[in-house]
């Protein structure tokens, strides 16, 4: 009797080992999760929470005071979310953005700034990488999946860009018509609108607002540092080494 009374509290015990255990190694993956992916958990979860919130919520107020000025009942926020008003000033910041690194991503390929963490250095070739098993599977593949990988990351903002066009074209149409209908115009077609000039001033005045900063981080990183940061060459590097 006294044998068979031992074993469920042995088992007891082990199970009980087991838990703390297991909780552990969970909370052991998850802070490595968070480790690996903070940068980009912490990017886009601005993005959705802080920035992209705050703007479909103080969007949706502006524009509803300007629907009241004109007689039109309020949106709710979930019609606003579906609004041209929405989809023209979300879409018209996204086009710049895919824009500026589609640009940025293709011309560091061939353009230099010397002494700037983000550039290649002119005066060194990349060194040859050879295929492991563990290369992406298009680079294994080699022929024309190897060619088209080589250039992915171009040709996705590209898409990117071409995508948020569309809809910054397609919002800006439909916001102007909104527009049109209460001081009694004919409605535009998006031909029509595209060969006008607002929507390119709506275009220029993001794109070249793009293009000064990533100008201004190219030229300032040739004098300034942040320390451990990759878009910084070292503390102690001097201004002429090229940090790509």
């Amino acid at each position: 009797m006294r044998a068979s009374e031992e074993v469920p509290e042995e088992g007891i015990r082990s199970g009980q080992s087991l838990e703390p255990n297991a909780t552990k190694r969970v909370n052991q993956g998850m802070k490595k999760f968070l480790r690996d992916n903070g940068l980009s958990l912490a990017l886009v979860g601005s993005f959705l929470a802080l920035f992209l919130g705050g703007q479909l919520f103080c969007g949706w107020n502006v524009h509803n005071e300007d629907l009241r000025n004109h007689g039109v009942a309020d949106l709710s926020l979930g019609q606003y979310l579906h609004s041209a008003h929405f989809l023209e000033a979300t879409s018209e910041n996204w086009e710049s953005e895919f824009l500026e690194m589609f640009v940025y991503v293709t011309i560091t390929v061939f353009l230099y700034q010397r002494g700037s963490a983000e550039s290649n250095d002119p005066d060194k070739k990349k060194p040859a990488r050879s295929v492991t098993a563990k290369s992406p599977w298009p680079v294994r593949k080699g022929g024309w999946w190897r060619k088209i990988y080589a250039r992915s990351l171009s040709l996705s903002f590209l898409l990117l860009f071409l995508i948020a066009f569309a809809m910054h074209a397609n919002g800006s149409t439909r916001l102007e018509n909104e527009e049109r209908a209460w001081r009694g115009e004919a409605p535009q077609s998006l031909i029509e609108h595209i060969k006008g000039p607002e929507f390119w001033f709506q275009s220029f005045q993001n794109w070249q607002s793009e293009f000064l900063a990533i100008s201004s981080m190219v030229v300032l990183s040739i004098f300034l540092r942040e320390k451990d940061s990759p878009e910084s060459k070292p503390v102690e590097a001097p201004h002429a080494e090229t940090g790509g």
